[in-house]
């Protein structure tokens, strides 16, 4: 299946040209409308109505998995979801202006509080500073800052605050050397 991306070296992103073809653009556009309209304010036991809709729209999903009407799928003909898998509530995500999150990056807001019986959800937003980048598959956890300039490297896992313009690899996210500062308007 195509996936509509054009060549990205033709297309500079930070300004404005686009990277999807118009029918590509076009597809998630009616998506977002319709996750809009009928599936983002419902309440949350209705996970299969919401599962019917990303289906349409191209998501494999076993028929256990909930999704939650507070998850944003950008496009649905992206996203497989396994057996009893969940795609939960989330928290505020901030993200600054030139700021690149590579493919497969994982920012999740939320956690459960393991002194509890219940096993409670607990959500933290998270905070991506200006002209930072969360590399491919790159994990940024519930209440971390990422700040201004920081580069969160591929596979990385950020579980505490990155300070400007660091580079971080590994598990847990240590830094290992300095970016050079630069200024990038918005």
């Amino acid at each position: 299946m195509d996936n509509g991306i054009r060549d990205a070296e033709a297309h500079d992103t930070f300004r404005w040209s686009p990277t999807y073809t118009f029918r590509h653009r076009s597809r998630r556009a009616v998506w977002t409308l319709v996750w809009i309209l009928l599936a983002a304010w419902t309440p949350p036991p209705l996970h299969r109505w919401r599962t019917f809709l990303l289906r349409i729209f191209g998501a494999r999903l076993h028929s256990t998995v909930k999704v939650y009407g507070s998850a944003r799928v950008w496009d649905p003909t992206n996203l497989r979801m396994d057996a009893y898998s969940t795609l939960g509530p989330k928290d505020r995500i901030q993200i600054g202006h030139h700021v690149v999150i590579s493919q497969g990056a994982h920012l999740c807001c939320g956690t459960h509080d393991i002194r509890a019986p219940s096993f409670r959800l607990l959500t933290k937003p998270i905070t991506i500073g200006p002209n930072a980048w969360i590399c491919a598959e790159a994990f940024v956890g519930p209440g971390v800052c990422v700040g201004e300039g920081a580069v969160l490297a591929a596979r990385a896992a950020a579980f505490a605050d990155l300070s400007p313009w660091g580079v971080y690899r590994g598990n847990p996210a240590t830094l290992i050397k300095e970016r050079p500062r630069f200024q990038r308007g918005p």
